[in-house]
């Protein structure tokens, strides 16, 4: 079709002629609302970065022979961090002739797999590096289950809440008060006495 035909078509119509592939020969085109598609395609663009979400990579280190009320507080961090949707490097620190105890490490390790598994998926396997023993976790796009050392309350108390209509209604109320300007004490005890001289005296 000619581009002119095309051109008065969409003008009778109340749209546009939208070029969809330019570098085809001839252009492709199509009548339509460009502010419409404009918006859509925003829209598609907005999402897909929602998809594309950063994930960071959070460490939690451990000793070999850490104490139960130790292992129980790094645990309920690992938690929170996944809930946040971050990876955790679980790391199991040797110092001196630890070392020789490999066995507790990976113990260890496989313990923190089975207690994180409701939140977290393993997604490298225990590794030994020079002194270190590591893991990786990711986090489950969806939970199978409640955390086993922290609750779902506990998390949402950690996030910063959001402003809600009567915390702003209330601030605006504040502000409004702040900005009347009562009288001050002294104000107020002048206004009075000049009350008092203006009323008439008992004979």
């Amino acid at each position: 079709m000619p581009t002119e035909e095309a051109l008065s078509r969409a003008r009778t119509a109340g749209l546009d002629l939208i070029e969809i592939s330019p570098n085809a020969q001839p252009p492709v085109c199509k009548i339509g609302d460009f502010g419409r598609l404009k918006y859509e395609q925003a829209k598609k663009d907005k999402d897909a970065r929602k998809k594309q979400r950063h994930v960071d990579l959070r460490e939690v280190k451990l000793r070999p022979k850490i104490e139960q009320h130790d292992y129980e507080t790094k645990a309920r961090m690992a938690e929170r961090l996944l809930l946040d949707g971050s990876k955790i490097k679980v790391t199991i620190m040797f110092r001196g002739r630890e070392i020789t105890y490999q066995g507790f490490g990976k113990r260890l390790l496989d313990r923190m797999v089975e207690d994180m598994m409701p939140l977290a998926l393993l997604e490298r396997e225990p590794k030994l590096e020079g002194r270190n023993m590591f893991m990786i976790l990711a986090p489950r796009a969806t939970p199978t289950g409640p955390p086993k050392y922290s609750s779902m309350k506990e998390h949402e108390r950690a996030q910063p809440p959001a402003p809600t209509a009567d915390a702003e209604q209330t601030k605006e109320s504040t502000d409004h008060a702040k900005d009347s300007n009562p009288p001050r004490n002294g104000e107020a005890s002048k206004d009075n006495r000049d009350r008092e001289s203006d009323a008439p005296t008992p004979v």
